[in-house]
């Protein structure tokens, strides 16, 4: 697994824009403000771009490329079409899935199960339907937390940019393959939740 997902803490900037299809993030290091790395769409359908901008927005597919600076990739994040909830795979740098997320219908805030490549349940991802507050619980145990972090009045009203921070407990291994799944969950919450 790559270095960089050792870290406990990542900062998610959203790219402004205020007529832009394509979700396009940076994460950096809360510490330093450096981008350690870069989230994009690249290979976004003209019928994909044109459904962004309609109320069939949360219903189009997928492809998040999770690269390093230098431009190799990470994690690719996809989903298909979806109708009433969403299924999201992840894979690592290899195109091999690592595991997936299952969305549950009928919940206030959006709930998601983090499944392993077997398909053996992980964690839990939840959250609050009046806020931007989701947290990845095991057991009862929470293993890491999301919060949204106000960009400022002007950024706010008048583009759709989100920022936010993920905390992952040190409890967490650093050699763990959920911290892969953890980061590749924050993108889905913003373009299946929040959007």
């Amino acid at each position: 697994m790559n270095a960089v997902l050792d870290r406990n803490q990542f900062f998610v900037k959203e790219h402004l824009g205020i007529f832009k299809a394509a979700n396009d993030f940076d994460i950096l290091d809360p510490e330093n403000g450096q981008v350690i790395l870069e989230c994009r769409e690249p290979n976004l359908g003209m019928l994909t771009k044109v459904l962004r901008f309609t109320d069939y927005k949360r219903m189009t597919p997928f492809d998040v490329q999770i690269t390093q600076p230098s431009g190799a990739l990470l994690l690719s994040v996809r989903r298909g079409v979806s109708i009433f909830r969403s299924n999201v795979e992840v894979f690592d740098h290899q195109n091999k899935k690592i595991g997936e997320f299952r969305q549950k219908l009928l919940s206030i805030g959006g709930k998601f199960e983090l499944l392993d490549a077997n398909g053996q349940s992980l964690c839990w991802l939840k959250g609050s339907w009046t806020s931007w507050n989701f947290s990845f619980d095991q057991d009862g145990k929470q293993l890491a937390q999301v919060s949204k972090k106000w960009a400022g009045l002007g950024k706010e009203l008048f583009t759709s940019a989100d920022n936010y921070m993920l905390s992952i407990d040190t409890s967490v291994a650093g050699n763990d393959p959920l911290r892969a799944l953890i980061l590749a969950a924050v993108m889905c919450i913003d373009m299946v939740l929040k959007e």
